[in-house]
């Protein structure tokens, strides 16, 4: 080997990518596609479709919300068994143990799998993917209850453009790299401006804001409240630790960070998106916040967030809304056969 000249190593490394938009124009604030370009300039902020475990279970809950449910409705945390195609499907929770009764507040902040699942079927696998699919969510994700739980390989780029929707008051920036072109003289050059659009309205996305600030204060992410600032997010782990995510925003900026290997390895044993993913988020925070010490969250009955942007007419969010069924986990609301699938064990 020539002096000087670099030994690579054939040993799996761990990967990771980081991606930030500024929530009030959508323009993409920063953006880490892998541990270092020389080795490999694929972009797993953008290119890698990963499953994001229970990174995907808010638009489980914005569906549920929707359709009527309230972050003080109860439902019951407790053995569950769906039928499919391949035989019934009994899930667990990431704990392995069950809870009982509990407010869709605390199921959420908590990452319980079978609240999600008892939600999904019954509002409809369906609906859960319309609502991924409104949040700017374009990967192809198959109808099967499991998905609840996070079994869809989607990019962290639609992830943080989705997240974004919530401390936007509902209302979704298509996230951007060029703020204008100008040609040599300094004219503008025409060009399409960012897709902007309502998809949920303000009461759904406060009622989201309430349970992912949850997380952050009694949840599954209670280390990010050492920044002492108003923050709200989702982990996302999936089977065997091969993926971890946190998804998250203070009122100013919304971050996603993503770890895992390209070979689909394993982690490790706990490498949840706690442990592994949100380190990397608070780091990345603790510099976006800086300066931002008097920024809060729109509070009830407080005017709709104002924006850089101007907003798309569309159709009212209020006309996502289905008729609310009632919530007394009546087994009668499992879902329809379902296509023969892996399925996730215990995601959190």
């Amino acid at each position: 080997m020539a002096a000087g000249r670099r030994r690579w190593s054939r040993t799996p490394v761990r990967r990771a990518s980081l991606m930030a938009v500024d929530n009030a124009s959508g323009e993409v604030v920063a953006m880490v596609g892998g541990r270092d370009f020389n080795l490999s300039q694929f972009n797993r902020a953008t290119q890698a479709q990963r499953q994001v475990g229970s990174s995907f279970k808010p638009y489980v809950y914005t569906t549920a919300v929707e359709a009527g449910a309230k972050s003080t409705d109860t439902i019951v945390d407790g053995p569950v068994t769906f039928p499919t195609p391949n035989g019934p499907y009994t899930p667990h929770n990431y704990e392995a143990d069950y809870r009982g009764t509990m407010s869709l507040l605390y199921a959420f902040a908590e990452s319980r799998n079978i609240p999600a699942l008892k939600l999904a079927a019954r509002v409809g696998i369906r609906k859960v993917i319309e609502t991924a699919h409104r949040f700017g969510i374009t990967s192809n994700i198959p109808a099967f209850l499991p998905i609840a739980l996070g079994a869809a390989d989607i990019t962290l780029y639609e992830q943080v453009g989705a997240y974004s929707v919530f401390p936007n008051d509902g209302i979704r920036i298509e996230p951007h790299y060029i703020r204008k072109v100008e040609q040599a003289d300094g004219l503008p050059l025409d060009e399409a401006p960012p897709d902007v659009r309502e998809v949920i309205s303000v009461d759904t996305a406060r009622t989201m804001m309430e349970m992912l600030q949850a997380v952050v204060r009694m949840g599954t992410a209670t280390r990010a409240s050492e920044l002492k600032h108003p923050l709200g997010g989702k982990t996302g782990t999936t089977n065997d630790y091969t993926d971890a995510w946190f998804v998250g925003f203070s009122p100013s900026v919304t971050c996603g960070t993503w770890i895992g290997y390209d070979t689909r390895e394993s982690l490790g044993e706990k490498e949840t998106g706690a442990r592994a993913a949100l380190p990397i988020w608070m780091d990345f925070m603790r510099a976006a916040i800086a300066g931002k010490p008097d920024e809060n969250f729109a509070s009830a009955g407080a005017p709709k967030k104002q924006l850089d942007v101007p907003v798309a007419k569309t159709p009212a969010a209020e006309d996502h809304k289905a008729a609310p069924k009632d919530d007394d986990d009546d087994e009668s609301d499992a879902p329809p056969k379902l296509p023969a699938v892996a399925a996730p064990t215990a995601n959190r």
